[in-house]
């Protein structure tokens, strides 16, 4: 019988539909923004249906609801980050698009808690949804601050990107186990650069806020790689969950429920 298509995706991209249209309707949202959600919300529904039919599943567990509707406001960041440079309306929207998606990314592991439907994909979806999120806002502070900000948000990406594409090191795209200083370390960089956005602070304050942010960065991603390296080193392996929220990575551990989203 032929798998049906998941309806969650649709749902996410009729999410980011109705998010931009709201957008308009309070700053104006003009073509780029249109532009940059709409992209945004079509990946993040391929992806989505992707990683659901390849997992055989109809739909989303309660804890991923929540991470959808952040991805989804996410797609809005992007939008407002593409069409609201030095507009002061557009920049109060994104700094409160942003800051609800930074409160909902501790409601989701608490759902994922009470209700016992930890996964993961579910923790991986988290994850890249953070690391989008951490990406357009690192575009928008850099605007400021200058381009080393886009560090903070590209690391995630470079490391995926020198995984996949690089044969010397494949076991760059394994995950290792979830870790709460590093789910810490992600939060930091979200309220860091949201604060940063929102033109609150002093600049010297700004600067040093978002610079310890990269220096926890760099700390976090260069334990994640030693950790990778052993890992392979030992011979664990095994495939599990979705990267982003589509593509197969190697896994090192089955994850019980407690530690998939002791990232969250």
């Amino acid at each position: 019988m032929r798998q049906l298509i998941p309806p969650s995706p649709a749902i996410g991209f009729v999410g980011v539909l109705g998010l931009l249209t709201g957008l308009h309707d309070v700053v104006g949202l003009g073509p780029r923004g249109w532009l940059a959600g709409l992209a945004s919300g079509v990946v993040l529904a391929a992806a989505l249906a992707y990683g659901l039919l390849r997992l055989a599943r109809h739909s989303l567990l309660p804890a991923d609801r929540v991470t959808l509707t952040r991805a989804v406001l996410a797609c809005g960041v992007a939008a407002l980050v593409a069409d609201t440079a030095g507009r002061p309306t557009g920049l109060a929207v994104l700094v409160a698009v942003s800051a609800v998606a930074l409160v909902l990314d501790a409601v989701d592991g608490w759902v994922a808690r009470r209700t016992r439907t930890a996964s993961p994909m579910g923790a991986r979806f988290d994850m890249e949804t953070d690391a989008f999120l951490i990406l357009v806002l690192s575009v928008q502070v850099a605007r400021d601050l200058g381009w080393w900000v886009l560090g903070i948000g590209a690391a995630r990406y470079v490391l995926l990107a020198v995984g996949v594409a690089g044969r010397w090191a494949p076991w760059l795209r394994g995950q290792v186990p979830a870790r709460r200083w590093r789910k810490a370390v992600a939060a930091y960089q979200g309220i860091a650069l949201t604060l940063a956005a929102a033109d609150v602070l002093a600049a010297p304050v700004v600067t040093a806020v978002v610079a310890a942010g990269l220096g926890l960065l760099l700390v976090s991603f260069g334990t994640e790689v030693v950790a990778l390296r052993r890992q392979a080193a030992r011979g664990v392996g095994g495939v599990a969950g979705v990267a982003g929220v589509g593509a197969p990575v190697p896994h090192p551990v089955p994850l019980d429920p407690t530690v998939a989203r002791a990232v969250r």
